[in-house]
Formats: C-alpha cells, sequence, structure tokens
C-alpha cells in the first residue's frame, strides 16, 4: 500500500518532483530516433535543434528508460523498499520481448528465467536511467543499491545509480548538486566514478565537452555526461539536452538521466507543453505527473494502462523500431 497521512507539500517541490519525472521521459522521447547516431549523420537527417520527437511522427514514445522508471516508481508505491517486486516487474516486461532491452537487463531476466535473482557484471548505464524515482522518497542509499543490483552488479553501475538518485533528491529540495557536494555526500564511490564526475564538473564551462566525457552507454560515459549537461548551467530545460542530442550515441539513456536532473532543477513548468502534451498516452504527463505526486505525498499511484492498450503500444513501438532500422540502412553513408 501506497504511505499515508504526510504533511502538505509546497508546489516548488511538487513541481521540480513533476520535473524529474517528466523531463525523464521527455528526454528519452527526443533522443529515441538519433539513438546510435553519429553527429555528422544527425546534422545531415535532423537539422541542429531538436525541438520536436522523430520517432513515430510527433508522438512522444519512450523507450525501456522510462518504462523501467515508471517500474520503480509503482514498486515503490506499492511494496516499499521490497527490490525484489521490481524484479518481478521488470521480468514481466521482458516477457513481452520489449525492442532496445539492454544486455545487462536482458542477461538478468534470462537468469530470472531458470531461478537465479541476481544482475550481472555490467559497468552500463541500466541502473542509472531508471533511478529518479527513488530520489523522489526519502533518501535511502541502501534503496537505491538494492534496486541497482537487480540487474547490475558492477561497483561502478551500482554508484552511478546512487549519485543519480541522490542529485535528483537534491535538486527537487533546492539543494546544492554540484559535484563537490555530491562527492561529500558519497565518499565512497568507486574511484573511477569519482574522476570521471570529476573531469565532468571541471568541464562544465567547456560547450564542446560531451565527445570528450563521452556518450555512449558505459556508465562512467553517461552519468558524467548527463551531469555535464545540469553542470554547464544552460538557460533552460529543452538548452541543456541539446548537446547530447547532437552528439549521439546512447540519447536515449543520456537524454533521460539528464533530463530528469534537468526537470528536477528547472521544475515541471519548464518543460515545453507541446513535448509534454505528446508524449505517448500510456506515459503520458497527467500519467507522470501522477506518480511523482504520490511519491512525494504518500497517495495511492494513478491507475496502469489497460493490457490491451499497453500490447498495442508495443506492436506499434516494434514496427517503428523496424522501419527506423530498414530507413538507416537504406540511407546510410559509411563516412558518417
Amino acid at each position: 500500500m501506497a504511505r499515508q497521512g504526510r504533511k502538505a507539500t509546497s508546489r516548488l517541490l511538487l513541481d521540480r518532483a513533476r520535473g524529474a519525472l517528466v523531463g525523464l521521459a521527455v528526454g528519452d522521447a527526443l533522443g529515441f530516433a538519433l539513438e546510435g547516431l553519429k553527429p555528422a549523420a544527425i546534422r545531415r537527417r535532423y537539422g541542429e535543434h531538436h525541438g520536436r520527437y522523430r520517432f513515430l511522427g510527433r508522438t512522444g514514445y519512450v523507450s525501456d528508460d522510462t518504462e523501467q522508471a515508471v517500474m520503480v516508481a509503482r514498486s515503490l508505491l506499492t511494496r516499499g523498499q521490497e527490490a525484489e517486486d521490481f524484479g518481478r516487474r521488470l521480468f514481466r516486461w521482458f516477457l513481452t520481448a520489449p525492442p532496445g532491452i539492454g544486455r545487462a537487463t536482458l542477461r538478468a531476466c534470462l537468469l530470472r528465467a531458470v531461478g537465479v535473482k541476481r544482475g550481472t557484471a555490467s559497468a552500463g548505464n541500466g541502473a542509472a536511467m531508471r533511478m529518479a524515482p527513488v530520489g523522489l522518497v526519502d533518501w535511502q542509499a541502501e534503496l537505491v543499491r538494492q534496486n541497482a543490483l537487480v540487474t547490475h552488479t558492477d561497483p561502478r553501475a551500482v554508484d552511478g545509480a546512487l549519485v543519480v538518485a541522490l542529485a535528483v533528491h537534491r535538486l527537487v529540495r533546492q539543494e546544492a548538486a554540484d559535484w563537490p557536494s555530491l562527492s561529500n555526500l558519497l565518499p565512497e564511490l568507486d574511484p573511477r566514478l569519482q574522476a570521471a564526475m570529476q573531469q565532468s564538473w571541471q568541464a562544465a564551462g567547456d560547450d564542446t565537452a560531451a565527445a570528450e566525457l563521452g556518450t555512449s552507454g558505459y556508465v562512467l560515459h553517461s552519468v558524467p555526461v548527463a551531469f555535464w549537461a545540469l553542470w554547464r548551467q544552460p538557460p533552460d530545460f529543452l538548452s541543456g539536452l541539446q548537446p547530447l542530442l547532437r552528439q549521439g550515441g546512447d540519447t536515449d539513456s543520456n537524454a533521460a538521466i539528464a533530463g530528469a536532473l534537468l526537470g528536477a532543477s528547472f521544475g515541471f513548468s519548464s518543460i515545453p507543453t507541446e513535448l509534454v502534451d505528446r508524449l505517448e498516452p500510456s506515459y503520458s504527463g497527467q500519467l507522470l505527473c501522477g506518480l511523482a505526486d504520490a511519491l512525494v505525498e504518500g497517495r495511492e499511484p494513478p491507475p496502469e494502462p489497460s493490457f490491451l492498450s499497453q500490447r498495442w503500444r508495443e506492436a506499434k513501438i516494434k514496427l517503428g523500431v523496424a522501419g527506423h532500422v530498414l530507413g538507416r540502412i537504406a540511407t546510410a553513408r559509411p563516412w558518417e
């Protein structure tokens, strides 16, 4: 059951909490069509500015980043600290054969299929990308660790998830989320992640640092470059995402993490209304705001989409992925 009886929450806290979840989804949806492309191919196909969705028309379809974040949110609201509930949700989702599932998550789900409930030794960004909802509840580092370990056991992946969740937690409460503050609060982070985050912090004044920091799905690329998008102090939410979207690589996950951070910093009200309104129905702005409110205030979660609507959505996503793959093959240029 959801937690009951919390005191009234400030309007600003709710706005920032909503911004974290909606920002994650908007970043994910903007980056979906660009994933795996190189910067030159992105410029040729789509230009320099990325302010609309491109995967299936102008609707903002999301990928596994948002899907898993919503699973985390619903698990927190129904079973609290029980990470195994998230594991069960993840396995049911895996059985629908979602396109684009990460390798570590795939391996963890295959292990579950034979009764082994543990993650794999991967340093990918699959845990970090889904961890924003944990930052909206009372801070418990162990809650982040246990959720991350469902799919990822490498300390870099677990610590990357910790940094993201703590930053969201602090940003929605108007507390500092610069690297000196975060590193003081998490002194035992993996030294490799510490070094990558320090590099990101020092590059905050360099508007071209994304390529050097790395934009792959490796957690030592993905988390630092997402924080760089925040630390460079962009004027607004959408401006903060632009360098990551232009750079290619794992654009959906990188922009999802950055979107959560930027949304938690600027608030839901800063996200362009058209982008919120065009999010797909199964992950609408209204639903995500409802989940954010429930996490912050201890309310019951909004109802889940119907079984049939989810299956129809999955069919459209799979067709869309197939169409994008064929389109890229048909228009590919080897030098890009």
